[in-house]
């Protein structure tokens, strides 16, 4: 801990990067450490020494790539989760595809994002991501969200409540977790249990899934 957070009572966030581009993980690492609220861990180039460091020093936050690690990004990401239940994993796609989505969720990753995401808001989304929801960039979601596939047949349509509908409209037009709070001016945690609702009902794990679905079962306007 800094002496910077220890002086101001500030409580931090424990970071590792994993990724095999070193200059990127050692960047992602020193501008981690500057926060006051996170302390960077350091960073691993491999799949091993990741697993390893993560069981050693038990993050609260990893920060990876998809794609890297000789594509076995979200391969890792689960193995990582299983390891250590609670952790929250924010993986980084370089071109992100709906397959790339839907690995991660399946992985239990917290948050996908483009590689190329702004350094502020990678490092808001390493603050406020929370495990057992996976949070999307909403301009990923702009950009394939129309295309995308249903995970399976839907047969009936579920019940869900008026506030789970207005969360599931605002999921619609690509509003993350936080905005939507604001929007409703309820709480995070109670805006993220209202997502969790809407996935259970809806029998999906991701933001892009519940707004296909919910687009086809005509509870969402499409488009």
């Amino acid at each position: 801990m800094t002496a910077e957070a220890l002086d101001s009572g500030v409580s931090q966030t424990t970071v590792l990067v994993i990724d095999d581009h070193t200059s990127f993980a050692e960047l992602l690492t020193l501008a981690v450490d500057r926060e006051p609220d996170l302390q960077g861990l350091g960073y691993a180039r491999n799949a091993s020494l990741g697993l390893h460091m993560c069981r050693t020093l038990q993050p609260d936050v990893v920060v990876m790539g998809c794609g890297q690690l000789d594509h076995r990004g979200t391969a890792i990401a689960a193995e990582i989760v299983a390891a250590l239940p609670g952790i929250r994993v924010v993986m980084l796609a370089s071109e992100p595809t709906r397959q790339g989505l839907a690995q991660a969720a399946a992985a239990g990753a917290s948050a996908f994002l483009a590689r190329d995401t702004p350094l502020t808001k990678l490092l808001a989304t390493v603050r406020h991501s929370h495990a057992g929801i996976i949070e999307v960039d909403p301009q990923i979601l702009a950009s394939f969200g129309e295309q995308a596939q249903p995970p399976a047949p839907v047969s009936a349509v579920p019940l869900l409540t008026r506030r789970q509908m207005e969360v599931l409209r605002l999921m619609a037009e690509g509003k993350d977790v936080r905005s939507n709070a604001k929007t409703l001016g309820i709480s995070q945690n109670t805006c993220r249990g209202y997502v969790k609702a809407i996935h259970s009902r809806l029998g999906v794990h991701s933001q892009l899934e519940a707004v296909v679905i919910a687009r086809q079962l005509g509870l969402v306007a499409s488009g």
